[in-house]
Formats: C-alpha cells, structure tokens, sequence
C-alpha cells in the first residue's frame, strides 16, 4: 500500500460516509475514514502502517473543533505522508420551522454542514497545494437546489457548500488542485431517525409539518442506495478532468433543469403540492 493513493472521508461512520470509504478502499486507496468517536462497527482503528486493501482506518474527528480538526490531519499525514483525496461528507439533519428554530441551533448545524467543509479543507489544502496535487469532493444535496420546508437550515447550509464549492475550484485550479460536489438526490440512510428535531414546537405549525416529513421519509424509503453515491465519488476521484458538479439519482438529474426553465409560480405551487402544505391530512 506504499504507493496508494490517500483519502480522507469525514463522517465515515454510517450511510454514505461509510460507503464512500470502503469503495474507496476497494478502488485500491488508502482510506482513513472519521467519526466522532473514532473506530466504531463498520470501522476499524488500525496502529499506524496496519494498513492492507479495502481496510479503513477510523480516525476520531469533530469538525466543529478546530484543534480536532489540525490533530486528525496531521495524525493522517503522519501515517501515510501525503492526502491526495479529501471527501467532506460530515453533516447532520435539522428538522423544525424557521420560527421554531433558535439561532443556536442553526448556529450548530452550520458549524458541522458548512464549516465542518471549510476546517478540514483549510487544514488540508496548505498540504496540497505544497505538491500541487489533490481533489477535494464535498458531499452536497439536491435541497440546495430545491429547498426543503422544515429544513430551511440543511438546506441553506447546502446552497452555501455549493457556491463555497465553485468559488474554490476557481481559487485553486492554476495550483495543482481540483474540487468537485456530488448532488444527489434523496438516499436511503437513516437520516430521519437521525435528524436533530427544534426543541421548541409552535402548534400553528404542527401538521404542515408533520406533512413535510412524511414526504421527505417516504422520498428517502425510494431514494438511491448510499452505494450509488459513493460509485459517484471513485468515478470523479479517477477522473483525469473532473467535473464541478456530478448529480446522483434521477431527480437530482432533472429536477434542477426543469426549475431552471419553469415559471417560479409553477414550482412553488408543485412544492406545496408535493408536501401537502396546504392540505396536511388528517391525524384520523
């Protein structure tokens, strides 16, 4: 494993992190993966130099940390030498209104969503650009195209991590390094067991929202395998020109397109239609 490529996956623990780091490791890199508590089931905390083919190596990292952050990379580099992939896939689920959502709570869900991206990145990119090598890929989602009612913040956080996306690839294109962004659509996880819910509930809102997530449940019950995604990722890793932005699944294919050339009243009145905004069903 001397002369593999390296990758650096965050939130490597579960759902597509996990499936990016061990078809990563298949594809013949060596992958150190992350979590919040380092080597947890589906990982392994291997001694530095343990490496071997398909195996990841889980590191412990919380992006919201700056000194986790410089301590994860610095203990990847020392390992392996070198980072020559890094997927920033970290994130987490806020389910609540605008008004039922404190600022601390969306100041959190930034913290890991968006500038979770922008730790890890800045404390790996001086070490690319100093080899003039390196992809960088973030994980984003189709909400920042379509944003999600009851998921204002996710959402937000997302559109952010494109544009933050495109401004860097510009910023470090002449310097050796690439960047890209997988969109995909909605991917069966256990997000929704997952998601962080608004501590504080305002009945006015109740069944708009208890409409909105039974929507968003059963497009994730159909949505792509976590698997779909991570092939995404080694296909752009490989890549000799990669793209921006590669989208996952067919409504991240389309759906985008068709935003852009339908009139704005036509997709507000979809929207609402679609997560029964103005007609929550009933609870009987």
């Amino acid at each position: 494993m001397a002369d593999a490529s390296v990758a650096l996956v965050t939130g490597a623990s579960s759902g597509i992190g996990r499936s990016i780091a061990q078809r990563l490791g298949a594809a013949g890199y060596r992958v150190f993966g992350t979590s919040r508590r380092g080597a947890e089931p589906g990982g392994h905390e291997a001694p530095p130099g343990a490496s071997a083919p398909g195996l990841v190596e889980m590191l412990s990292l919380d992006v919201r940390e700056d000194a986790s952050v410089d301590a994860c990379v610095e203990n990847a580099l020392q390992r392996a030498g070198r980072i020559d992939l890094l997927v920033n896939n970290a994130g987490l689920y806020l389910r609540g209104a605008v008004e039922e959502t404190t600022l601390d709570e969306a100041r959190a869900l930034y913290e890991t969503n968006f500038f979770g991206t922008v730790r890890v990145t800045n404390a790996v990119l001086p070490h690319m650009r100093a080899r003039a090598h390196g992809h960088i890929i973030n994980i984003g989602s189709l909400s920042a195209y379509f944003p999600l009612p009851f998921g204002a913040f996710y959402s937000s956080a997302k559109a952010a991590l494109l544009n933050y996306t495109e401004a860097l690839r510009h910023e470090v294109a002449s310097l050796g390094v690439r960047v890209s962004v997988i969109v995909p659509g909605f991917v069966r996880t256990d997000i929704s067991a997952h998601s962080e819910r608004a501590e504080r509930e305002i009945p006015a809102y109740a069944a708009m929202r208890r409409a909105a997530v039974g929507t968003m449940t059963r497009s994730v019950e159909r949505g792509i395998t976590p698997d779909d995604v991570a092939a995404v990722v080694v296909r752009a890793a490989r890549s000799a020109a990669p793209r921006l932005v590669y989208r996952v699944g067919r409504d991240a294919a389309w759906l985008p397109r068709v935003r852009a050339i339908l009139p704005a009243a036509l997709v507000e009145r979809e929207t609402r239609r679609t997560f029964h905004l103005d007609t929550p069903p009933r609870d009987d």
